[in-house]
């Protein structure tokens, strides 16, 4: 099979090589993001003998024109950001992977929010794309556990691993005529999306539940921006917290910090008490300082 290759970052260097290194696929083209520099996918295209081609809007006439050329019998999107749209679609197949369990979790930065909602586990799911968001049929999903002990950097190593290997095997489907496909309604007949997070929306709100903060602390940790709140007006960092066994119930000050020891500091919350285990403050705060 010929295939045309939109790819950006760890995600599209694992699929990359996988599919690279199967003698049935040949990778006629890399097309990188525009927006980017990505000089490990450039370098494999330099090994590989692979073309390398941007393009501001792959939905062009000129970038269809371009691609021609390549005969490919399908193209496959691995942490591209362009979407592809009815000129690219009515002349190819196109396949994504997308680290969410379709037709829930569609949109971005699906990881995040995950752990956010407190989820007990996320799918991986290749589908083919059309013209809405993350909404064509399925070909594959696979579901992984989230355990308390997870965070937002072991979600995210285990997604580029098993992402290439999924997107590689619904590709080794396609080429044997085994694909499904299964129409996303058939599953939920609404679905759910999740919007692109911004900055400032790593800023802590102190009056939500330790069970809350401890999933909102974990989903943005490394090498995310890090849970972000402060001492008089001095940035303070999170970066871990712990939920505390059999914590009391009962009301405070939000955001006081209540005991200080070499293992971090505790903190009131909403509805109990949360410790803080990994943070960064370029400051001094004592037990009594509120954090804002």
């Amino acid at each position: 099979m010929n295939i045309g290759y939109f790819a950006d970052g760890i995600w599209g260097h694992n699929a990359f090589k996988l599919i690279n290194s199967d003698k049935d696929f040949n990778i006629k083209f890399i097309c990188p993001r525009f927006d980017t520099t990505d000089l490990t996918l450039q370098s494999f295209a330099y090994e590989n003998s692979i073309d390398y081609i941007k393009n501001k809007n792959i939905n062009s006439e000129e970038f269809l024109e371009q691609i021609e050329k390549y005969n490919c019998d399908i193209l496959v999107s691995m942490s591209f950001n362009q979407i592809f749209k009815a000129p690219i679609l009515s002349k190819y197949h196109v396949i994504n992977c997308h680290a969410g369990k379709l037709p829930l979790y569609r949109g971005r930065n699906i990881l995040n929010w995950v752990l956010i909602n407190d989820e007990k586990e996320f799918g991986i799911t290749v589908h083919y794309v059309d013209e809405g968001i993350d909404t064509g049929d399925i070909i594959l999903q696979k579901i992984f556990s989230i355990t308390d002990n997870d965070n937002y950097a072991t979600l995210l190593e285990l997604a580029h691993k098993e992402c290439a290997f999924l997107l590689h095997e619904a590709l080794i489907q396609i080429k044997n005529n085994t694909a499904k496909r299964i129409k996303q309604d058939t599953i939920d007949p609404v679905g759910m999306y999740c919007g692109k997070r911004m900055v400032g929306d790593e800023y802590i709100n102190w009056n939500q539940t330790s069970r809350e903060l401890f999933n909102f602390i974990r989903a943005i940790s490394k090498p995310g921006p890090m849970a972000k709140t402060s001492i008089n007006n001095i940035p303070f960092y999170i970066n871990k917290a712990e939920m505390i066994k059999n914590a009391p119930i009962y009301k405070g000050i939000e955001g006081q910090i209540l005991k200080k020891d070499n293992d971090g500091f505790i903190v009131k919350t909403k509805d109990s008490i949360l410790r803080v285990t990994e943070y960064y403050f370029n400051g001094k705060f004592c037990v009594g300082s509120r954090l804002k």
